[in-house]
């Protein structure tokens, strides 16, 4: 926040203070998650079942694409379309990000809060 006071032309900061500035810049980039993805992304090699594909020696097997993820508490395992692969892994990260920038935001939080404490204790 700036004040501006006209009577003498002089722009007046609060302290710089480095724990809110990365607060906020954490909170401004959380906006960008809005397409963020619950769950793990697991990447597989099967066999089709089809007795005269090339996988059915076991050696060269079909790539198969899910996302482990949690519905009404109980683990499902969805399919994932190959072509789509690089948007559920960047979605997925997306939602490691917010994760990770959420612990920091509480982090900095319980930080400012118990140095508030200390000083009215003081």
């Amino acid at each position: 926040m700036c004040i501006y006071d006209t009577s003498i032309s002089v722009i007046l900061r609060p302290p710089h203070e480095p724990d809110l500035e990365l607060r906020g810049q954490l909170i401004r980039s959380l906006g960008a998650l809005r397409e963020m993805l619950p769950g793990s992304f697991v990447e597989r090699q099967r066999a089709c079942g089809r007795p005269s594909c090339h996988c059915a020696d076991g050696k060269r097997l079909h790539p198969q694409y899910q996302i482990s993820v949690l519905i009404d508490g109980k683990p499902k395992a969805l399919n994932i379309p190959a072509e789509w692969v690089d948007q559920v892994r960047e979605k997925i990260a997306m939602r490691r990000r917010f994760e990770a920038a959420a612990a920091t935001i509480c982090k900095l939080n319980l930080k400012r809060f118990l140095k508030e404490k200390e000083d009215r204790q003081v």
